[in-house]
């Protein structure tokens, strides 16, 4: 069954602020979370769709590629992780335990699983790379169990104790006015248990700082600002949460050659004098290699031709850019005396005189400019 709009599924316009959508996604969660509708397979499915909806119209990334290309844009990208249901990290004191806490000094109950953090990877690729595609292989932190104590955070021949201040319960229940609250025990954190010797490696979290190797594929397209998401390679999970995700942030180094435009490459390429004046075939760089290029006579600095098929192919489809040369007419430098008389004798052909007609033909733009200059001061003047 397609799925519905997300700004139809919270209830909000296209232009919602963040707070209206926290608003529209808490109002919907409290109306059809499973815990308040045990057995509702209707409002469980409104659940999740209003979930899934709030998750990607809260991130302003994943909002923007919604709003471009809608549902395309994002799936596969963080919308989803409904299928093992709501124990792990969904329960209703998750999605109102920050407002809970605020009143009750509460919050979200400690020493369950909990999933990892998300992590973000900034990977600088050339602009050859970033076109044509690559695999690269990357270095990421993560932690894996500590061999000293296998995991259990209490020092080798130590073990845990059981909490005194909960009994073992990893909760304590505290009166405020006409309520009776439970919040996890603060001695032990919600463990029910405390360890009195901790691992000397691992200072009793049971688990080392390390670092893993991870073989990345970069889809040829790619610009800066787009992100690549690696489910579960994020952070570990703790008390046997899942782990959190890793996205890869693309930035391209700058090119010596190339400009990039979104699918189309610039290029500013240098003329001689002559070329631009009298027209011939130059060499143009592309990432494919060279190609020759017809310049016309009386090409002027500035003038843009356009390569077509010569740019990039976009990372989501579609058809492939251009490349843009701008030709850029060089002026001669460090003349000697016969080149200076030549261009000297070149001059005086072609003019100089306010009213000569040789000089308005050979140099149009500029007595056109000049036209427009005098008639400037003869209006400032009133004549």
């Amino acid at each position: 069954m397609a799925k519905r709009d997300y700004y139809e599924v919270l209830g909000v316009s296209k232009n919602a602020s963040a707070d209206e959508l926290k608003k529209a996604y808490r109002r919907l969660a409290m109306k059809h979370h499973p815990d308040r509708n045990p057995g509702d397979e209707e409002a469980e499915t409104l659940f999740k769709e209003a979930k899934e909806a709030y998750e990607v119209l809260s991130d302003p990334q994943k909002r923007s590629a919604y709003d471009q290309f809608g549902h395309a844009g994002v799936d596969g990208q963080g919308a989803g992780g409904f299928g093992g249901g709501f124990g792990g990290g969904a329960g209703f004191a998750d999605i109102f335990g920050d407002v809970f806490g605020d009143i009750f000094g509460g919050g979200r109950a400690r020493g369950g699983a909990s999933r990892g953090a998300d992590l973000q990877y900034n990977l600088r690729l050339s602009l050859e790379e970033a076109v044509r595609g690559t695999t690269v292989e990357i270095r990421i932190p993560t932690t894996e169990p500590c061999e000293t104590c296998d995991g259990s955070g209490a020092k080798p021949g130590t073990g845990k104790t059981t909490c005194s201040t909960c009994g073992g319960q990893g909760a304590v229940r505290i009166q405020q006015g006409f309520f009776s609250i439970q919040q996890p025990c603060p001695d032990c954190g919600g463990e029910g248990q405390k360890i009195e010797d901790p691992c000397t490696d691992c200072g009793g979290t049971g688990r080392i700082e390390t670092q893993k190797t991870l073989s990345v594929k970069i889809p040829a397209g790619v610009d800066s600002g787009d992100r690549i998401r690696h489910s579960g390679e994020g952070a570990p999970g703790e008390k046997g949460g899942p782990p959190g995700d890793l996205y890869i942030l693309i930035d391209i180094k700058p090119h010596p050659l190339f400009r990039r435009d979104d699918a189309d490459l610039l290029c500013d390429m240098p003329i001689s004098f002559t070329t631009a004046a009298l027209g011939g075939e130059i060499e143009v760089p592309t990432l494919d290699g060279k190609v020759s290029l017809k310049i016309p006579a009386e090409t002027q600095t500035g003038k843009v031709f356009r390569l077509r098929g010569k740019g990039v192919r976009p990372v989501r489809g579609g058809t492939q850019g251009d490349l843009l040369v701008t030709v850029h007419v060089e002026t001669p430098v460090k003349l000697n005396d016969e080149q200076r008389e030549l261009l000297e004798a070149f001059e005086r052909s072609l003019g100089s005189g306010e009213g000569d007609g040789v000089a308005k033909k050979h140099r149009p733009r500029q007595h056109s400019f000049l036209d427009s200059v005098k008639r400037f001061f003869d209006d400032l003047r009133g004549d």
